[in-house]
């Protein structure tokens, strides 16, 4: 199962800027900055400023979870969150750039709607970015605003009206607007607030309207849509794009702290654009309205009045609809293989599946394809990562196969075969799900039970575990597993759930205090029940290895065995003491019975050979295997003492691109997640 090859540069970021476009850009200051890269119109900014220039640099929180961002140049790819005062002021310290479009945003779509998260990321991000430039000097800075800060007053304002938002979302962007016309107009910062209306084109979100509209009608019909008379004011995206050059270069410097309106002051209903994309599709019946909802924002009559942009920055639409549809069909029938990877996510929540991975190279496609399929049909934000645990067959090669085709998925070598325990604790520390899902490579745990997981998870517990209720193997391993497991929870100090291996769905909380814990000889399973919190299993049946053979044979199981008992129960010990004082009692009535034997029936022969011998011998092996037993405990009081690495890691693959030197997998892995108190793993 090969990957499919991605489409050509020149496809994906096709545009429709002029010659006097790009000088226009040439103009401009740099360093440049996008910052929000990874989303629609920052992706096409940047792309079509890096045509004509290298000193700009795409800045996104999300770089490594965008399907945009798979197909940017990593070497302009920078990781930034405007969220964190701190770490602005050092970027914009360290990089000094001069120009900056500011695109980052949350909460224009519907399943973006939490508060904190809005305000952050649209007013305290701006903010945060305005205080570090302020102090650092700067030629532009221009800031995607949006139509929605007219909120209830959307019927062709102009920017002068009254702002009366309707949404977080609207009052963010309308403070923002307040924001960088207070730094404009009384700190001299040379700004500009851009309100955007409906921007639509290549790379847009693919559960907009237009998108729906294109791809649906290459297949020949339409989507469902709201009512018909509803309307919108619709701009292709390189028209837009060309307004941030125009602000920059224009707008910050003749009126720093000015709105302006980028639209096309022309009003489109639902009626006319879906009849539109009948024709340029060829669709064989009329569209039917009403069938669905609308957002709970949404206005009847939206769209705006360019005026003052056209008179002031000297900037006009040039794409009408109807070329601009056209343009976005093609675009989609090219790239058509890129798109299935862009599914939009419905909620919120992010998962990331941890697969560990050795001599799984025939498995590793398959079980990309069927997470993939079960984490679209949760419609979550989900990352797939695999861990390469030093396998010498090929599973690297498939892995960095998935990366360059698939933005979902990172991959992680190790330097050696350090274990599954290693390998899932190295995922760990990578992921950036709010739920994190373990995964043997080998198939045997079925992604097909993650919505289960999923289900149980959204209920309130904090781990879901596997609980396997019938094994696909011989006979006497299912026994001798069963026994295993009764076994374990008998001797463990804690509450072990029986039949539950490493599959499981563990909450972002949980993985935390997993993270922070000194330990170096790892029993994930086992620290799982430690941890506590609210759990709950699921009942799968598990299947054989679908490629090759199993690489846990009866000494390696017995190995594992060894290893969750020492690890969580002291019994061993108490028995070890309870057998010897049973031993020494045993001992004391003998020589009692032996002496008092002696007497009463004097005997001039010598006895008892027999019994000196089997006392001796069964003495001494009672002996040997109790001094196993504490040498097991001492050997773990070793390798806790040594503090060595869980696990080396040799390179990260994400995209294209393959991180090998030492610092800079550490920052990857520092960037990604909050430090915990484990030590540094290379």
């Amino acid at each position: 199962m090969t990957p499919t090859t991605p489409p050509s540069p020149e496809t994906l970021w096709d545009d429709l800027w002029l010659p006097e476009d790009r000088e226009e850009a040439l103009k401009l200051q740099g360093p440049i900055w996008v910052v929000g890269a990874s989303g629609f119109i920052g992706a096409k900014l940047f792309s079509s400023l890096l045509k004509v220039r290298s000193d700009v640099f795409a800045l996104s929180s999300n770089m490594e979870g965008s399907w945009r961002g798979l197909h940017l140049p990593d070497a302009n790819k920078l990781y930034l969150d405007i969220t964190k005062p701190e770490e602005v002021a050092r970027f914009v310290k360290t990089h000094r750039p001069q120009t900056i479009f500011n695109l980052a945003a949350y909460g224009a779509y519907e399943r973006q709607s939490q508060p904190l998260r809005i305000h952050h990321v649209n007013y305290l991000g701006t903010l945060h970015l305005l205080l570090a430039l302020q102090e650092s000097g700067c030629a532009a800075f221009v800031q995607a605003g949006s139509s929605s800060e007219y909120g209830l007053n959307c019927s062709s304002p102009n920017e002068d009206a009254k702002l009366e938002p309707n949404s977080d979302y609207a009052v963010s962007k309308a403070a923002a607007g307040h924001l960088l016309w207070f730094y404009g107009h009384l700190r001299g910062v040379p700004c500009a607030h851009l309100r955007l209306y409906s921007i639509y084109g290549p790379w847009e979100e693919r559960d907009r309207l237009i998108p729906r509209l294109i791809s649906s009608g290459l297949n020949g019909h339409y989507p469902p849509l709201v009512r018909p008379e509803i309307s919108r004011d619709f701009l292709f995206v390189d028209d837009c794009t060309r307004a941030f050059v125009k602000a920059a270069l224009i707008g910050c410097t003749s009126s720093p702290g000015e709105n302006f309106n980028i639209a096309s002051g022309r009003e489109t209903t639902i009626r006319e654009i879906a009849t539109l994309v009948g024709q340029i599709s060829g669709i064989p019946h009329a569209p039917e309205f009403g069938a669905m909802p609308n957002r709970r924002w949404d206005l009847t009559r939206w769209f705006g009045d360019p005026s003052k942009a056209i008179a002031e920055l000297g900037w006009t639409p040039r794409i009408s609809l109807e070329e601009g549809l056209k343009r976005t069909q093609t675009w989609e029938k090219h790239v058509g293989s890129l798109l299935k990877f862009a599914p939009p996510p419905k909620s919120s929540e992010k998962l990331s599946a941890i697969i560990a991975c050795y001599r799984d190279h025939q498995a590793i496609p398959i079980m990309h394809e069927r997470l993939s399929k079960t984490f679209q049909s949760l419609e979550v934000e989900y990352e797939i990562i695999f861990v390469n645990d030093g396998s010498p067959a090929d599973d690297e090669a498939q892995i960095r196969a998935l990366c360059e085709v698939d933005p979902h998925v990172i991959g992680i070598c190790h330097s050696r075969n350090f274990g599954s325990q290693s390998a899932f604790l190295s995922g760990m520390q990578v992921a950036t799900g709010d739920a994190i899902i373990l995964l043997d490579g080998d198939l045997q745990d079925p992604p097909e039970i993650i919505p289960s997981f999923f289900e149980k998870w959204k209920e309130g517990f904090d781990v879901v575990y596997g609980d396997r209720v019938q094994r696909e193997a011989a006979w006497h391993m299912q026994l001798l597993y069963k026994v295993f497991y009764r076994l374990f929870r008998y001797l463990s100090s804690i509450p072990i759930p029986v039949d539950a291996g490493d599959f499981s769905l563990i909450d972002r909380k949980v993985i935390n205090h997993l993270l922070s814990l000194p330990e170096r000889d790892i029993f994930l399973r086992g620290l799982r029940a430690w941890v506590g919190f609210r759990q709950s299993g699921v009942p799968y049946k598990r299947p054989e290895r679908m490629f090759g053979r199993t690489t846990n044979s009866l000494l390696k199981n017995i190995w594992w065995a060894k290893k969750a008992i020492f690890s969580f129960s002291t019994k061993p010990l108490h028995y070890i003491q309870g057998i010897g004082l049973i031993v020494f009692l045993f001992s004391l009535a003998l020589a009692l019975f032996y002496t008092a034997f002696h007497f009463l029936y004097p005997d001039p022969n010598t006895r008892g050979v027999t019994t000196i011998v089997v006392l001796t011998l069964g003495l001494g092996g009672l002996q040997i295997f109790s001094l196993s037993i504490l040498g097991d405990y001492i050997s773990k009081i070793l390798e806790e003492s040594k503090h060595r690495p869980l696990y080396i890691r040799s390179r990260i693959l994400r995209g294209s691109e393959c991180i090998q030197k030492a610092d800079e997998i550490e920052t990857f892995v520092n960037e990604r997640r909050p430090q915990s108190n484990r030590p540094k793993s290379s």
